[in-house]
């Protein structure tokens, strides 16, 4: 018998399916603020990917994907790069 690495749990026993799930949900969920505000911090991402490492990378990640300007270290904030 081997350990699968598809199958490691990670925080709260999810596995690495259930964060990216989980992940996509929470993107739809700020890209909606994201509209409102025209920009939310990485705090709050991850207040609201309630601390979870994986889940927050992964949200950062799909923000970029759907267009936004994450932002870096120097600007550690999500802009609607449509409103700049």
């Amino acid at each position: 018998m081997y350990c699968d690495p598809r199958n490691k749990a990670y925080k709260n026993g999810k596995t690495f399916e259930d964060c990216k799930v989980e992940a996509r949900k929470k993107t739809q969920f700020l890209s909606e603020e994201i509209k409102t505000k025209n920009e939310i911090s990485w705090n709050h991402i991850l207040e609201v990917a309630e601390h979870d490492e994986i889940v927050y990378k992964l949200t950062l990640k799909y923000l970029r994907e759907k267009g936004y300007d994450i932002g870096n270290y120097l600007s550690p904030k999500v802009i609607n790069s449509k409103s700049k």
